[in-house]
């Protein structure tokens, strides 16, 4: 792991966790995968666990103006609802997840160097850097609950989550997808 390593957390199944997060947190107990299809016209993302083994999946409606998405696990059951507002200043973005919660990921504005996105309903806090493709999702009390990396280059849009609170993973999922469909939604608003 060499100078790529510290601007960049992603890393590949078998790989383990990037030399950054290593210092900062140690080592996750648990890390998945995320991988997008271009090719499907559902955008369907696959999470996958370090053997390669799919435990979510997500279809999303072909119509993106509300960018509905459904999240769910390996054996067919719903695990989460994902919505975006359609006009919002703070890229709103909403998550229902099938035990009855509400989260709402909005951006606070005039930050130069890092994304601040607040997750309202869970009072965690995802801190990153944009040019190195890094976010870090906290909990209340500032503790580390997951490490997301983004590979630089790929067609598949891929991200790599190091667990550290692995009884958070189905919301923790839920919000690596919405943030993936946020970041797609801002790339494309560039074009």
């Amino acid at each position: 792991m060499g100078f790529f390593s510290k601007l960049n957390g992603f890393h590949a199944a078998g790989e383990g966790p990037s030399a950054s997060c290593l210092e900062k947190y140690g080592a996750p107990k648990r890390s998945l995968f995320t991988e997008l299809d271009p090719g499907d016209l559902h955008q369907k993302i696959e999470v996958k666990d370090e053997q390669g083994q799919t435990l979510y999946r997500t279809k999303s409606s072909v119509i993106a103006v509300r960018g509905k998405t459904d999240l769910f696990d390996a054996d067919g059951a719903l695990v989460a609802h994902l919505e975006k507002k359609p006009i919002s200043l703070h890229e709103e973005h909403y998550i229902a997840m099938a035990d009855g919660r509400k989260i709402t990921l909005s951006n606070e504005l005039f930050h130069v160097f890092k994304d601040v996105t607040n997750i309202r309903g869970l009072d965690w806090q995802l801190q990153g850097n944009v040019l190195g493709l890094n976010f870090t999702l906290f909990d209340q009390n500032g503790e580390p609950i997951a490490a997301i990396g983004q590979k630089m280059v790929s067609m598949h849009d891929r991200y790599s989550i190091d667990l550290y609170q692995p009884q958070h993973e189905k919301t923790v999922v839920a919000i690596v997808i919405q943030l993936q469909k946020m970041l797609t939604a801002r790339r494309e608003n560039r074009e």
